[in-house]
């Protein structure tokens, strides 16, 4: 089944229990899913408080190092 925005299930798309400072590419995407164009996972993430690939605690940023255990750490 086609997603209905830009981001493909399971590969670019992070769970809601990130943090609220996470940032990355897929977010600012809006186009509909296209099968034919082969999926480049890009996982360029940054933090939205310093603009870079480490957060505050001066730590790698991603889908699964931002997570509670963080004294950075945002619940959305």
């Amino acid at each position: 089944m086609p997603q209905p925005s830009g981001e493909r299930a399971g590969l670019s798309n992070v769970g809601q229990d990130r943090c609220a400072n996470l940032r990355w590419k897929g977010m600012f995407i809006e186009a509909a899913w296209d099968p034919t164009v082969p999926h480049g996972n890009d996982r360029a993430f940054w933090c939205q408080h310093t603009y870079n690939c480490l957060g505050p605690d001066s730590k790698l940023v991603d889908d699964y190092e931002c997570n509670p255990a963080r004294k950075c750490y945002e619940a959305l």
